[in-house]
């Protein structure tokens, strides 16, 4: 595959996993400060190299990572180390002016994610130790935004179970699972010392960088997460966790491997 000089960063892929994107069509996000469009079933199978279908050129840096949108074919977001975030249509001509310029944070902005339930909802963590909540009806405006990690954001990803539920993790060794339901709910002076009332849950098991995590499919509330020491966990909060009852367990059974 020829676009990217150098090898891309990141890629994210259409038609697969029930992904209602046109069928073989991929993108890749790449320290070039571009993101490539492919057709894989454009390639003639004796021809070998594959040229990149459209190249977009908007950001001014690194290109952390790239998205398909989950229910418009022809949209795309991206976030890069120059502190944006850009929503493209593969439908314009134009592949150099975005259709939605942001400055999402006020550092790198290291990953995306759209809301599985919700057409006009995203999320996107950052080295700025915050994830930001989007409205793509009005850009000009965070919704929100989620602190209490203690170090760079690498990977933010929504529940396909629930559409407000999203976890973040990255340098700090922590996971955290969010529930947007409970922004701007009361807390009391003991509580608020653990954090938001939108912080549900914390995994502390890893003792490294989370590299990169993933919500299990099949199974509410199981991810599986894995850390630069090698290490991959499987793991689930306990139930009176997310069903809001009264803890009824010892705090250090509030989090089950799974096996």
């Amino acid at each position: 595959m020829t676009g990217h000089n150098p090898l891309s960063g990141a890629l994210s892929n259409g038609g697969l996993g029930g992904i209602p994107n046109l069928n073989g069509h991929l993108l890749s996000a790449s320290d070039d400060h571009t993101i490539c469009l492919w057709d894989i079933n454009a390639s003639p199978r004796e021809n070998r190299v594959l040229d990149a279908k459209t190249v977009f050129t908007g950001h001014t840096a690194v290109v952390e990572d790239v998205a398909w949108h989950l229910l418009h074919e022809s949209l795309f977001g991206s976030v890069a180390d120059d502190q944006k975030l850009m929503i493209w249509d593969t439908r314009s001509n134009n592949t150099s002016r975005p259709s939605h310029t942001v400055d999402a944070h006020t550092a790198e902005v290291n990953c995306l994610s759209f809301n599985p339930y919700s057409e006009f909802i995203l999320a996107t963590g950052s080295a700025d130790k915050t994830v930001a909540l989007w409205d793509l009806r009005n850009l000009k405006l965070k919704l929100h935004s989620f602190e209490s990690h203690k170090d760079e954001i690498f990977q933010v990803q929504w529940s396909p179970h629930n559409e407000t539920i999203l976890a973040s993790s990255g340098t700090d060794r922590r996971l955290h699972v969010w529930d947007l339901s409970k922004i701007g709910e009361e807390q009391s002076t003991e509580d608020a010392e653990d954090g938001p009332p939108e912080l549900l849950f914390i995994h502390g098991g890893h003792t490294a960088k989370i590299s990169d995590f993933s919500w299990n499919p099949n199974e509410p509330w199981v991810i599986c997460s894995v850390s630069e020491d090698n290490i991959m966990q499987v793991w689930q909060m306990a139930e009176n966790i997310y069903n809001d009852e009264e803890p009824e367990t010892p705090a250090s059974e509030l989090e089950t491997p799974t096996n």
